[in-house]
């Protein structure tokens, strides 16, 4: 898909059942660097829904195989039972759990980053959306984030990702594949 509509996105989000507890939770997943926050962003402005980011669960560079407790214990699993969410903020520069950030019961959800459509979350979800980007493309949106002090972590984090959704089958989970070099529309 070259264009998406944000507000066609909305549209079927809010059509489509509720699959954690009253919850619609749309995953927004793809490698890093292809537009998933923007999207995140844009999709939870047009829902009127929390942004939940990656960025916030793993557990630094390596955090892709223990995101799980965060995701699912923190905030699927209890929205899914008619409770609230919550989970510490991961500190990128402190190493370690910060602040406490509270997910509440909500109509919507959007929650975007590597990994989170991996397998034990997709039966939570009412949509998933992968981002995908050519690689360089995604390195360099990257760098230019995070600083040319990063490109040895963004190159080590690549092929694990790349590795980690090819097992996790996230691509071919998704209800809607989007082309994160295109304009979203309004």
């Amino acid at each position: 898909m070259s264009q998406l509509s944000v507000r066609d996105v909305a549209a079927r989000v809010r059509k489509a059942p509720a699959r954690c507890g009253h919850t619609r939770v749309v995953l927004v997943d793809g490698p890093a660097g292809s537009g998933k926050t923007t999207l995140g962003e844009r999709l939870g402005a047009e829902l009127g829904a929390q942004v939940v980011h990656g960025d916030d669960i793993y557990e630094g560079w390596d955090g892709l195989a223990t995101m799980w407790p965060i995701l699912g214990h923190g905030i699927l699993e209890p929205l899914s039972r008619g409770e609230h969410g919550a989970f510490g903020r991961w500190d990128w520069y402190d190493g370690r759990r910060a602040e406490t950030i509270p997910v509440p019961m909500a109509d919507s959800l959007v929650i975007e980053g590597v990994g989170v459509a991996q397998r034990a979350a997709r039966v939570f979800a009412s949509m998933i959306l992968f981002v995908e980007a050519p690689s360089e493309v995604r390195l360099a949106r990257g760098i230019a984030r995070d600083g040319e002090a990063m490109r040895a972590e963004w190159e080590r984090w690549q092929p694990r990702e790349s590795v980690f959704l090819a097992d996790e089958g996230v691509r071919g989970a998704a209800d809607i594949v989007v082309d994160g070099t295109a304009p979203y529309l309004d």
